[in-house]
């Protein structure tokens, strides 16, 4: 199992990242029906006023497990993946991915 985190960093304003969040309300139930895919959720920031924490007001990270890459290819090359990019375009700055396996 892999695990994918994907920081998406959003134009500033707070209506810039709900525009990609609802974009991904619309997608989450079908790419969670995708072969391989044994997790998929977008996470933001809490407010938890503590010294330690780092936040990032425009960034959404997406939290996605699958059982491969050829999973995670497969992913983005579906038409609901490409729907989303294009109705995100304008709200997207950046991605940065990470594929992660277990440390031990």
């Amino acid at each position: 199992m892999l695990t994918v985190i994907a920081e998406i960093r959003t134009r500033p304003g707070q209506h810039h990242r709900q525009a990609v969040l609802d974009q991904f309300a619309k997608i989450v139930p079908v790419v969670l029906q995708e072969e391989g895919c044994h997790g998929y959720a977008p996470l933001v920031d809490h407010a938890a006023n503590v010294s330690f924490q780092t936040t990032a007001p425009d960034s959404i990270m997406m939290v996605e497990v699958w059982e491969s890459v050829a999973h995670l290819e497969a992913h983005l090359q579906t038409p609901h993946m490409k729907a989303w990019s294009e109705a995100v375009k304008g709200d997207v700055l950046e991605t940065h991915i990470r594929i992660l396996e277990a440390g031990l």
